[in-house]
């Protein structure tokens, strides 16, 4: 980023990128870059040999099925998808939001018809993309690592920096789905039976986030350049992305705001949204 900004900075004075001033200070990658990471990856390993004997980490007694412990965390690099099944059913936290995080970065390349900033760095010139990019990075996914890692505690209770994590600790969580809002908080009536007629409201909603609301925003000034630029099927794509990844901090939000559980709870065939 401190290149970028210095990139830009040197396009608004008129002088040249960061990147043609140092064309003159190049060397070879054999020895001179080999011959460095080559000390780098010895020093690093004589610093995890003696890390590795110096730190005490005796292996516990073999584990008991019949006694699990609390809490049960994941390894940090999963906290991220074990603090999402708070918010999602397993099958969308730990399969298809992952897989979709996957397919969103291998499709950046094919998606983004951007020419400017290749080969060299800049931020004005690719602010949507940065930003949107650090936002899934930092707020959905690293934020959600030290959620888990640093503040929650015994049955996935959420405490405070400096809160003692008492195991005891009870919360009342009164989850409420978007069909018990729509049929007695709206209506004063009771929810339908059947499956379909009860959660129709949700499946509504989901039809409209992810197929007309970018049609919609397709006809705003802000999205219509983006539409021109990248064409239907890249613009497609690239938005039922987007909404995908915004309906994470959506659903966070309401269920901290509204209790708010699921969109759609179809339990007769194990479908939560």
């Amino acid at each position: 980023m401190h290149k970028a900004v210095q990139n830009d900075e040197n396009v608004s004075r008129g002088e040249p990128l960061f990147e043609k001033t140092e064309v003159e200070d190049r060397i070879f990658t054999w020895p001179d870059l080999v011959f460095s990471e080559f000390i780098c990856m010895v020093v690093l390993t004589v610093g995890m040999v003696v890390w590795s004997i110096v730190l005490k980490a005796p292996l516990e007694e073999p584990a008991n099925p019949a006694l699990a412990p609390n809490p049960s965390k994941a390894p940090w690099y999963f906290l991220g998808l074990q603090e999402m099944l708070v918010y999602f059913d397993p099958w969308l936290a730990g399969v298809v939001l992952p897989g979709l995080i996957i397919v969103g970065l291998m499709a950046i390349p094919y998606i983004d018809t951007n020419p400017k900033g290749n080969g060299y760095y800049t931020f004005r010139e690719r602010k949507v993309e940065i930003i949107l990019f650090l936002f899934g990075w930092l707020i959905l996914w690293s934020q959600m690592i030290v959620i888990g890692t640093f503040l929650r505690g015994p049955n996935w209770n959420f405490f405070g920096p400096f809160e003692y994590w008492d195991p005891n600790k009870v919360e009342a969580l009164v989850n409420v789905d978007l069909s018990e809002y729509f049929w007695i908080g709206l209506l004063g009536m009771g929810r339908p039976e059947h499956w379909f007629v009860r959660e129709l409201p949700g499946i509504l909603l989901m039809a409209f986030y992810f197929f007309a609301l970018p049609v919609l925003l397709r006809r705003t000034r802000w999205f219509r350049k983006y539409f021109e630029k990248m064409g239907p099927a890249r613009y497609y794509v690239g938005m039922t992305l987007f909404l995908v990844m915004m309906l994470m901090p959506i659903k966070m939000y309401l269920r901290w705001l509204f209790n708010l559980k699921y969109f759609v709870q179809i339990q007769e065939y194990f479908f939560n949204i």
